[in-house]
């Protein structure tokens, strides 16, 4: 039987672009099977140490599922490699050329940015405007824009967008991984578990903790979006990473 976790990024499937699937849901599945395949593993040792079902991975390889925030951090931990690698490298090779083919415009549900799958965003020196970042959607709605125009292999820095009723993970399954959390609320109200201890946040408020203490993060509106700046540092620490 599925578990929540499973149920919530299964879920996702049915959450449809203008006539398909998420915009990143392919090139996120192929970047994992290469990934995957790379390391050696089959579907059921990936599956096993994650700790969900090799159906799920089957899903999430094939496109038809986006992963949660616990099972993304399983998934890059297990295979040593940053989420940039999984979910912003261009698995077709785009990354590398000077003036890549143009991907199909589809268009991120709330969003009228046009996502895109590569490993570079385009950016002024240092400056990278907010139409120009990378862009993933997780299960649950939950939105991830990175805000750094190149991979940084020792930091997190995402704009987070947290729809009603998104969360990272289901109040009993929490995650943990290296690294510490840094996080200022935009707008909107968020809900902190860290440890055993439950948070309320406004806007304006900031967390920080380690993340290696079971955590989780969800809105608590019923009817606005809960908006973040969030930022982890040290995955690098975890020796899986390089």
């Amino acid at each position: 039987m599925a578990t929540k976790t499973e149920q919530a990024e299964a879920t996702s499937e049915g959450r449809r672009t203008n006539g398909g699937r998420d915009a990143l849901a392919e090139p996120v599945g192929e970047g994992l099977r290469k990934h995957r395949q790379e390391a050696g593993m089959s579907l059921r040792a990936l599956a096993r140490e994650v700790g969900v079902s090799p159906s799920l991975i089957s899903q999430i390889e094939h496109g038809k599922a986006t992963p949660s925030v616990a099972t993304l951090y399983a998934i890059v931990s297990e295979l040593g490699i940053s989420l940039d690698e999984l979910f912003f490298d261009n698995p077709r090779g785009a990354a590398a050329s000077p003036e890549p083919e143009p991907e199909p415009a589809v268009m991120d549900p709330g969003n009228e940015r046009i996502p895109s799958s590569h490993w570079e965003a385009p950016s002024e020196g240092p400056v990278l405007r907010a139409a120009n970042r990378l862009s993933l959607v997780l299960a649950t709605g939950v939105r991830w824009e990175r805000l750094t125009a190149s991979h940084d292999p020792g930091v997190e820095f995402l704009y987070c967008t947290y729809p009603v009723g998104g969360e990272s993970a289901p109040a009993n399954d929490l995650v943990t991984h290296d690294g510490s959390e840094y996080g200022v609320i935009l707008k909107g109200r968020c809900g902190a578990t860290v440890g055993e201890d439950n948070y309320e946040l406004e806007a304006g408020d900031s967390i920080a903790f380690d993340s290696r203490t079971p955590h989780r993060i969800w809105n608590l509106s019923d009817d606005e979006p809960m908006l973040a700046i969030w930022t982890v540092v040290g995955r690098d620490g975890d020796p899986r990473v390089s």
